[in-house]
């Protein structure tokens, strides 16, 4: 019964949980899952456009990339990022633009891998790469938050206010995020190209004027040259000096998961189909393709001009170019007011991705965790979720001190397993579509990304412990959400077949029975030996009739599937009604509801007690949907029809 009274008169305690779980019906069907309703359809957007929510991610790395280059690899900082930005444009490109077509809206590599794998299986690993990809999210939200903050401090106008408070700033500025998203946040388009115009626009001035002075200074070139020389010897050392530090400039190949993420707000043609987004997945393709050509552009000439520019003791901790080597060039080159500017266009940037990252987690684990069954309840609702999350970054914060290189590793490790993943994933689909060429090469690519990948987890496993612990978490809270869901009805629908809905019809005229059988070989014998076992243990007069109702499982590991009966008669004397479904408690429970609904009349339905402890039989129905069949049906029914005249009845015997 829904309550009339108004709102403003309810107690502050239940205002709060009602502001708190605010949207959570609505949100729990707006799942890709069989309860899922129709979105609206957003009005469709230029690809430009939304290129520049990819671009709050991706772009907004030059704040720190330059300087995290120079960090791991010194004078050889340009040569390590030509490098990078053959892998982005021969590697990550043509991944992603494969993963743009076979998941055109917006679901991503993950959802390729959980296509390929069923079962138990399919779930943990889908689950593994969530704790990556929320490694990811959570990274760029506080990585984002303290480069932000190390614009702040050293800037000059501010720093004799700010120094020494990074940790203090970084929260607040997470706390600030948090806050936004409390009261409601919609990620707004028209915000983030105008954010990604101005700064880089700013970035365009700062490499012109460094371009400049590099070539008004011949000697800078010269001098780089030999040093560099000096200090690895001839080109074919510098390129693999190169390729071993290449992992850990993968910072730079962050944003091309955001970028097929967002491809349900790119615009298609007029006679696109749901199936078929051909003019969507074109305007993908040129929103990676310019975005990743934008990106090798700036990469290339900030590593050079900030290698050949900026003393090598200001990239250190504590150095001015630590973490901002560009915010260092605009304000040494082009004054403080000019530098200003760009700081305050760098902290926008910044704090705007983590506000991207944080829509990306709220709306990444809603798109798998409540199929699976494995979400609790409240997880549905924003506002909890943004305090979980909020409350994470502060704790990855605090461990990690702030510090923009630290958390370099970390999450360069979600970027690059998630990259590996869409490798992997296009591999196995070329495979599968027999195009020989496309699977050879991009099984090189998936190598030298697994190379990268390990390579990156072994000199600096931060990152996958960190990841170990989103998977750990994840897989923890689901397993214990999923057993607490057990006993829902997860039936998304009924559908009977001609000869299932007229043995309905035919017992709706009198009491309703049914007998649930486990078949063994079906044959005569062990039909009429459960007849007349059923018939003597509950006293049953011979005239009633008795239907057999066998389930057989299809993936126990889905939470929630439609229900299909199909009837037959064997031995031309017994009918039979045969379900598919993810679980057998689920399932009988599902058809006694519908018998009910239909026919008016309560079903009884006649069981067999299950031998064997009863832990391992609450186990195999948990993991098999199987397991002790009875007592889990009429749980299943007590929850799903709450009044007891209604609820149609189960016997064991």
């Amino acid at each position: 019964m829904v309550s009339s009274v108004p709102a403003g008169r309810l107690p502050a305690r239940q205002r709060f949980r009602a502001w708190m779980l605010e949207g959570l019906a609505d949100m729990a069907k707006q799942h890709p899952g069989p309860h899922a309703q129709t979105p609206v359809e957003h009005p469709g957007q230029r690809w430009w456009r939304v290129m520049c929510l990819t671009g709050l991610d991706y772009f907004s790395t030059l704040g720190y990339q330059p300087g995290i280059a120079a960090l791991a690899a010194g004078l050889l900082s340009p040569v390590a990022t030509i490098v990078l930005v053959l892998v982005t444009l021969l590697g990550a490109l043509p991944v992603y633009r494969r993963v743009a077509h076979e998941s055109p809206h917006g679901e991503g590599s993950i959802a390729m891998l959980e296509r390929l794998l069923s079962f138990w299986k399919g779930k943990l690993f889908v689950l593994a790469l969530l704790g990556f990809a929320a490694t990811d999210f959570m990274i760029t939200i506080t990585l984002s938050a303290a480069d932000a903050t190390a614009h702040m401090v050293e800037n000059p106008h501010l720093n004799s206010v700010l120094g020494g408070r990074q940790v203090l700033i970084t929260l607040l500025l997470v706390a600030l995020l948090g806050a936004v998203f409390l009261k409601g946040f919609g990620e707004a388009i028209g915000l983030a190209v105008v954010l990604v115009a101005v700064y880089l626009a700013l970035n365009v001035v700062v490499v012109a004027v460094g371009l400049w002075h590099v070539a008004t200074d011949p000697g800078l070139i010269s001098d780089w040259a030999d040093a560099l020389t000096a200090e690895h010897g001839n080109p074919i050392a510098m390129i693999g000096v190169a390729l071993i530090v290449f992992p850990k400039l993968a910072l730079g190949l962050s944003g091309f998961e955001t970028g097929v993420a967002v491809m349900p707000h790119i615009e298609g043609d007029p006679d696109d189909t749901e199936a078929n987004p051909v003019g969507r997945i074109r305007g993908a393709r040129k929103l990676l393709t310019t975005a990743a050509a934008i990106m090798s552009v700036f990469l290339i000439t900030t590593s050079f001009i900030t290698t050949l520019l900026i003393p090598p003791a200001q990239f250190e901790p504590g150095g001015q170019a630590n973490g901002r080597a560009l915010a260092y060039l605009a304000h040494q080159y082009l004054g403080g007011a000019f530098g200003s500017v760009y700081d305050l266009s760098t902290i926008l940037i910044l704090w705007f991705a983590g506000a991207s990252a944080m829509a990306g987690l709220l709306n990444l684990m809603p798109r798998y965790l409540p199929r699976y069954g494995m979400a609790p309840h409240w997880a549905r609702a924003v506002r909890p979720m943004v305090l979980v999350l909020t409350a994470i970054a502060f704790l990855v914060t605090w461990i990690f001190d702030a510090s923009v290189d630290a958390q370099g590793g970390a999450y360069a490790t979600g970027v690059l397993v998630l990259i590996t993943s869409a490798a992997i994933a296009v591999t196995i689909a070329a495979h599968a579509a027999r195009q020989r060429n496309w699977t050879i090469g991009f099984g090189l690519i998936a190598a030298v990304f697994l190379y990268t990948t390990a390579v990156n987890i072994s000199e600096r496993p931060d990152g996958v412990k960190i990841g170990a612990c989103f998977i750990a978490g994840i897989i923890l809270i689901s397993l214990l959400s999923r057993l607490a869901r057990a006993f829902e009805l997860r039936v998304t629908s009924v559908e009977l077949d001609d000869v299932a809905a007229r043995f309905v019809r035919d017992t709706a005229h009198r009491t309703i029975r049914f007998i649930a059988n486990e078949p063994n070989g079906r044959d005569l014998a062990e039909y009429r030996d459960k007849v007349n076992q059923i018939r003597a243990d509950n006293d049953i007069p011979v005239e009633d009739d008795l239907v057999f109702v066998e389930v057989t499982v299809l993936d126990p590991s889905d939470f929630e599937a439609k229900l299909t009966v199909q009837g037959e008669v064997l031995h031309d004397r017994y009918r039979v009604l045969t379900l598919q479904h993810s679980s057998v408690p689920n399932a009988l429970a599902a058809l006694l509801l519908h018998v009910r609904d239909v026919t008016g009349q309560k079903p009884h339905i006649y069981f067999e007690w299950t031998e064997g402890n009863p832990f391992a039989q609450l186990l195999r129905f948990f993991l098999f949907g199987q397991g002790e069949v009875a007592p889990v049906t009429r749980e299943v029914l007590r929850e799903a029809e709450t009044d007891r005249s209604r609820r149609p009845r189960v016997h064991v015997g």
